[in-house]
């Protein structure tokens, strides 16, 4: 028994021992754990150096990360881009020096299979493209966009969406570049949302009809949510080439003014004086000078390849009726999804906002199509083809159930008062709904012209109903809306020249126009839109011209406003001041008369507009006084303070003084008595109000001051004189220049001088402090008008006689440092009689004997002696003769005596004899 147990035993050693259901297999005595655990070595800096390239933080140069972007691993792609950027950053100069490379990298990762490496990419080019100029990148740009198209037309969905989001960023800093590639881009636009059909059956079709819109199943996002993203960046890619077509024609002269057949040309305002002097070249033809400017249509070939690397896009008739042919009808279907077909009732149907943001954008694309194709019709031979072709679908398609509303899903109970669902703008995601019925208005209006105005009156008896609703309706519309709706009402009355239908649309923009607290864009729009009627009606003969109510209204009232603003908003003022201008100028009455009501408001010298607006608007609100009906005194009296408070350049208080002289019948116009706008008497008044430099009101404070150090006084002369700054005075010296031509172009120069004359003896003579501006003004206009004919008055003689001691105790008593004075006293030296007869030496000898006699100017003498002998020099020479009188010997012998033989003298002078 014990054997065979001992046997068995053994034998149980090696047999398999069998496990039931469920149950784990028992660990061996002897078995070997192969558990491991790891930590994973972060390395924040490497110990190379490299010091002639600079290096980011983990001590990697320009040439380690881009050679990184060859790496298999994404993670080490997508580190190597974020540390690019981390290093360009840091030192901006790398990126001119190895532009070539980094494009050339940066782009080759669009097409990466990996997510964040792509986003590493895009990130970095938006880093980047503020910072490299088109020029720069214009060599390379081709390479780019080659990228860009293959990433738009890879197989992958995720490579495809992150190509719109580089295609965003190029249209925002390269416009011009991108869109001139832009037949390859506009091919993968369409490629991005349809397919075209290769069966048998279809071959012979035409394009438009091979095209057909794509559903992908596989893509994360809806189908009508990828067109959407598509068709807003084909709306924004079309608009970059529409801005870069319009500017390229302003530039080279071929913008054409199809509204308008009489050419215009931009105001030249010249300056006589300048241009006397050589100082203003004036050229009289447009292609004249030494550089022409020829409008030509000719165009240098592309420089990048030869002749067949020329991309005419769009810009050729035939090309871009060749895209308007696969784009509408795709556009139509995305439409028709857009729109519930179930919908029955034509008006007032409620749309989500994911489908009217899909009608908003096909609507914009339509529209930069339509401003592509008026920009090359020269013949109107594409809107004849595009009506042909589209209006049935458009009517049938578009405006069944126009106009279209949004659908507001509100979880709020209450519901906000006075708020109509059709003309709330509900801007969420960039929901418009009124815009969008503007587009399709204007998309419509524009293929309809006079001659087909029977058949087309029904649905544009919609749009015209739809369009003065929105105007009287009260909404506040932004700049964009307004645009739109402007342009419809434009459209609507160039196709339908009816009065009674045009004066309902412009009643209704100027019930907008009659609004508060409007913007400045809306504000702008509708001025130009206004003017752009006005102008419109001017043209037209007298025989077809209509003058609107409404119109007339809105002029009148442009004054006033004008008035009322000032310089709150000196931009507006600006626009207003030229339509003012421009209607004055062609003599509208209406405008004419609101005018001359508003004349003492703009022309105030506090706060009228005539002082607080910038110089180029004052110009031309002087300007404006030449066309005013009537210049009554009180408004005369405005203008000549406007001159002399020195609110008004001197050149503009000149430009002010020529225009009334224009007015005035001193100008040589011939005119009845009764014509003439202001008398001679307010004339003779704002000129020696201007004259003066100072009012009454002044002039009789400046009596009250005594013993201030702005007065200046003599015991030679009871005059004090009051001291101006520089500044006064020389804005007071250049005015009076222009009274002083004034008053000598003025034929009877002895009547001129006898009514200056008894004007200095009723207002100055008499006042014991003179500004010694005003008293330099009044000798320099006496001395320009007097001559053998005039006869100076007893009554002015001591006046100017004790105003002369007071200038010239200033002039000798002015110090050498006080440089403000010097210019003074230079301008006040350059006074002189021009006509100085023989008869008038005796008394011009004795005065200066008289002044080297006296005690209290005898220092001062000594110190301008060589001044002193100079006069006498030239009084000799004047004095002509053989016989030397008596009054000349005593002016040598108190020359010799006080001056000459003085001991304080200086021994450099000799005797005169």
């Amino acid at each position: 028994m014990s054997r065979m147990t001992k046997k068995r035993k053994r034998q149980d050693d090696f047999q398999k021992v069998k496990l039931k259901v469920g149950k784990k297999k028992p660990k061996l005595q002897n078995a070997t754990p192969t558990n491991f655990k790891t930590k994973t070595i972060h390395l924040p800096e490497q110990l190379k150096e490299d010091g002639t390239l600079p290096t980011n933080n983990r001590k990697l140069n320009i040439k380690d990360l881009l050679s990184q972007m060859h790496h298999y691993n994404a993670g080490v792609k997508q580190s190597a881009l974020l540390g690019l950027k981390d290093l360009l950053s840091q030192y901006p100069f790398i990126i001119d020096a190895h532009l070539s490379n980094i494009l050339s990298e940066v782009t080759a990762v669009f097409t990466d299979k990996d997510a964040n490496v792509r986003l590493a990419a895009v990130q970095l080019l938006q880093f980047l493209a503020p910072k490299i100029r088109a020029e720069q990148i214009s060599p390379f740009f081709p390479l780019v966009s080659a990228h860009l198209s293959s990433a738009m037309t890879h197989i992958t969905e995720g490579i495809q969406e992150d190509s719109l989001k580089v295609l965003d960023i190029l249209l925002e800093q390269y416009p011009a570049l991108i869109t001139g590639r832009s037949s390859i881009l506009l091919k993968n636009f369409v490629e991005l949302i349809s397919h075209q059909q290769l069966s048998k059956g279809l071959i012979n079709r035409d394009r438009s009809q091979s095209w057909i819109l794509s559903v992908n199943p596989n893509r994360r996002l809806t189908s009508q949510q990828w067109r959407l993203k598509v068709l807003v960046r084909l709306s924004k890619f079309l608009q970059a080439l529409a801005d870069g077509s319009s500017r390229l024609r302003e530039s080279e002269g071929l913008q054409e003014q199809k509204e308008n057949p009489h050419a215009t040309s931009n105001s030249i305002f010249i300056n006589w004086k300048e241009h006397a002097n050589d100082q203003q070249h004036i050229q009289v033809y447009e292609n004249g000078g030494s550089q022409p400017n020829v409008s030509s249509q000719f165009r240098l070939r592309y420089l990048v390849g030869g002749l067949s690397g020329v991309d005419e896009g769009l810009s050729s008739t035939e090309n871009l009726k060749g895209f308007i042919e696969i784009i509408i009808p795709l556009l139509i279907e995305c439409w028709v999804e857009a729109v519930p077909p179930q919908l029955a009732t034509p008006v007032g149907n409620g749309i989500e906002r994911e489908p009217l943001q899909v009608m908003q954008q096909v609507l914009n694309i339509i529209s930069l199509l339509w401003k592509l194709s008026k920009q090359q019709d020269e013949t109107h031979k594409l809107e004849s083809w595009l009506r042909k072709n589209y209006l049935i679908d458009f009517k049938h398609h578009f405006m069944s159930r126009f106009p279209y509303v949004l659908k507001e899903i509100t979880k709020h109970k209450r519901k906000e008062p006075n708020k109509s669902i059709k003309h709330c703008t509900v801007l969420s995601n960039n929901i418009d709904h009124l815009l969008l019925n503007l587009t399709l208005s204007d998309i419509m209006v524009s293929l309809a012209n006079a001659s087909t105005l029977q058949k087309d009156c029904s649905w544009i008896e919609m749009i015209r109903k739809f369009v003065t609703e929105t105007l009287e309706d009260g909404s506040r519309l932004n700049s964009k809306q307004l645009n739109r709706l402007l342009g419809v009402s434009w459209r609507l009355m160039q196709i339908q020249p009816n009065r009674e239908d045009t004066e309902t649309l412009i009643k209704a923009v100027y019930t907008l126009y009659q609004q508060r607290g409007l913007i400045l864009p809306v504000r702008t729009l509708l001025l130009k839109f206004f003017s752009k009627i006005y102008q419109t009606e001017e043209l037209r003969s007298c025989r077809f011209r209509y003058r609107s109510k409404v119109l007339s209204r809105w002029l009148a009232g442009l004054p006033l406003q004008l008035a009322h603003l000032g310089s709150r908003n000196p931009e507006l003022s600006t626009q207003l001041i030229d339509i003012i201008h421009t209607a004055a100028a062609r003599a509208n009455k209406e405008l004419l008369k609101s005018l001359q009501a508003t004349a003492l408001r703009i022309y105030d010298p506090q706060e009228g507009a005539v002082v607080v607006l910038p110089a180029d608007s004052q110009q031309r609100l002087v300007q404006l006084v030449y066309f005013l009906p009537s210049l009554p005194a009180d408004l005369l009296s405005r203008l000549s303070r406007c001159c002399i408070m020195g609110r008004l350049s001197s050149s503009l208080a000149a430009m002010l003084i020529g225009i009334l002289h224009m007015r005035s019948s001193f100008s040589g116009w011939k005119y009845s008595a009764k014509d003439w706008l202001m008398s001679d008497v307010d004339y003779f008044s704002f000129l020696f109000s201007t004259l003066t430099g100072f009012s009454k009101e002044e002039l009789t404070w400046l009596q009250s001051l005594r013993g201030v150090p702005h007065v200046i006084q003599t015991q030679l002369s009871p005059v004090l004189l009051y001291l101006t700054d520089l500044d006064q005075f020389l804005h007071h010296w250049d005015v009076t220049e222009a009274v002083f031509h004034s008053l000598l172009v003025i034929p009877a120069r002895s009547q001129n001088f006898d009514i200056l004359q008894s004007a200095i003896s009723k207002h100055l003579v008499g006042l014991t402090v003179i500004p010694d501006s005003t008293a330099g003004c009044v000798f320099g206009v006496i001395c320009k008008l007097l001559d053998h004919t005039c006869v100076v008055s007893e009554t002015l003689l001591p006046f100017l006689a004790s105003c002369c001691y007071s200038l010239l105790y200033f002039l000798l008593t002015i110090e050498k440092g006080e440089a403000e004075h010097l210019r003074k006293r230079l301008m006040l030296q350059s006074l002189r009689v021009n006509r100085v007869g023989p008869e008038e030496l005796p008394v011009v000898g004795q005065l200066l004997r008289l002044l080297l006699q006296h005690a209290p100017l005898r220092t001062h003498m000594l110190t301008n002696a060589i001044l002193v002998q100079q006069i006498i020099k030239n009084i000799t020479t004047l004095k002509s003769g053989s016989v030397q009188e008596q009054w000349l010997t005593d002016l040598h012998y108190c020359f010799n005596v006080y001056i000459t033989g003085h001991p304080q003298g200086p021994s450099a002078l000799a005797t005169v004899y």
